[in-house]
């Protein structure tokens, strides 16, 4: 919408870069261009405001396929006024010299002229389309469609619209159709999700049977390890004591040996003794045979005084004196 603003009877206009302004002055053009600034009288003058900028229509409407299926279809035409005299020929876009603002609704007629003749050309492709093929590839189709139908309607032309793109955003069935067109597909997806379900759980059971099973044959391996650990233990044992035993009986048999060794000598060493001692004593007896009663005496005095307690003193009377020195005297014994 146009800046108007007064001045002592006078307008001053000043438009944006994407409007195109006209001016008439008394029916002869006094302006015409895009983002114009300007004085003007409002008696003698007509202005039309035609945007240049894109615009973007966003249109939905129904449809019946071929099998007599209710659809609805979303899309969006993005266009501009690419001859802005044509338009403001076609169409009023003349605005109130006071306010600046359109007298009548011109984009309103230019969305009814795009959206009817859009809306003709997907009625046309989806009269002749069964529900299933719209919905899977009617977007692409209905978007060719409408995009051919508008660049040959001679009237956008001639009313200086050009389309820039056309967009199908969407062709949806009605409520109970798609309920019920999205059951299989969700008992589908469904028993995708069973199935996936069911062999992560038989994937889970397996594993856990291999887990149970390498446990189970780790115990069995283990047992028959202590078993062998066991009879090796045994074995060493046996062994061991067989060993101690034999080494025990060599010790004996050492022992007896030695003992019998022993004897034999200490008998050995006794008769030995034995037979000196009797010669010693045959010998002493032989010799006390030959000796005098005198030696005899003398000896048996000497061995008696051998085995007498120590005398430290001895006290002589004498009377004894003189018996003594009389039985000596007569050669006899004392």
């Amino acid at each position: 919408m146009a800046d108007i603003s007064r001045r002592f009877g006078w307008r001053h206009l000043r438009s944006a870069p994407t409007s195109h302004i006209r001016h008439h002055k008394n029916g002869r053009p006094a302006h015409d261009g895009a983002g114009l600034s300007f004085w003007f009288q409002p008696l003698s003058a007509a202005l039309s405001e035609v945007p240049v900028n894109d615009r973007e229509l966003t249109m939905a409407f129904h449809a019946r396929t071929a099998d007599f299926q209710d659809v609805t279809v979303q899309a969006t035409v993005t266009y501009r006024i690419s001859e802005p005299g044509n338009a403001a020929d076609r169409l009023d876009f003349s605005i109130d010299p006071d306010t600046g603002i359109w007298r009548g609704d011109p984009l309103e007629q230019l969305s009814t002229l795009l959206t009817e003749t859009a809306q003709q050309h997907a009625l046309d492709v989806l009269a002749r389309t069964e529900l299933a093929a719209a919905l899977a590839d009617g977007v692409a189709a209905v978007r060719e469609r409408i995009a051919a139908g508008l660049a040959a309607e001679s009237r956008l032309p001639a009313t200086g619209i050009e389309v820039v793109a056309v967009r199908v955003v969407a062709i949806r069935p009605e409520p109970e159709v798609e309920r019920a067109l999205r059951t299989p597909a969700r008992e589908r997806i469904q028993q995708e999700a069973d199935r996936a379900t069911y062999e992560r759980r038989a994937v889970a059971v397996e594993r856990e049977r291999t887990i149970a099973e390498n446990e189970l044959a780790s115990r069995i391996e283990l047992a028959r390890r202590e078993e062998q650990l066991v009879e090796q233990r045994g074995t060493n044992t046996r062994r061991e004591a067989e060993e101690a035993a034999a080494a025990d009986a060599v010790r004996t048999e050492a022992e007896a040996a030695r003992t019998v060794r022993l004897a034999q000598a200490e008998a050995e060493a006794a008769r030995a003794s034995g037979e000196a001692k009797a010669g010693a004593q045959a010998a002493w007896l032989q010799v006390h045979g030959e000796a005098d009663a005198a030696t005899l005496h003398a000896l048996a005095a000497t061995r008696l005084a051998e085995n007498l307690p120590r005398i430290d003193s001895l006290t002589l009377s004498p009377d004894m004196l003189t018996t003594l020195l009389d039985r000596l005297g007569r050669g006899e014994r004392p």
